[in-house]
């Protein structure tokens, strides 16, 4: 079953994808940060439906947890900035490949230091040879 979340990773990466071509173009039309709050405010409104319909958790509990819990929002609208801004100058490909660098190397320190309440995994030398794999693989595409 766990393949099932695989899958659904997937699925999210090629989502960000198509996204970034959206908003770099999109972007050209209507400005950057205009694309990313309209991009933001439909999600919004997407969520807000599919929470209202199928939420079963309580929202009410956002005042309650600690304040930093609360920046995966602004880092998300932040990320899609940045998407929206390089993807007409670099290219989907690249713009998604050094995306994916950054998010990979992030997310081994994270793991490593066991930061935001994530469980500690040490760092190992096959996830330095994939980070180490897809850094060639920026400068190849470039």
């Amino acid at each position: 079953m766990k393949i099932l979340y695989y899958v659904l990773a997937f699925i999210a990466g090629t989502s960000l994808s198509i996204e970034g071509a959206i908003g770099g173009t999109l972007g050209e039309n209507i400005g950057e940060i205009e694309t990313t709050f309209y991009m933001f405010t439909i999600g919004f409104m997407t969520v807000t439906l599919i929470t209202l319909f199928f939420g079963k958790g309580d929202l009410s509990q956002t005042f309650k947890v600690p304040k930093w819990k609360l920046l995966g929002g602004t880092l998300g609208s932040f990320y899609n900035l940045m998407l929206v801004i390089s993807v007409p100058v670099i290219g989907v490909g690249l713009a998604v490949i050094a995306a994916l660098f950054g998010q990979i190397a992030m997310s081994a320190l994270i793991e490593h230091k066991g930061w935001f309440g994530s469980s500690a995994i040490k760092f190992s030398k096959n996830k330095g040879i994939a980070i180490v794999l897809l850094a060639l693989s920026l400068y190849l595409v470039y």
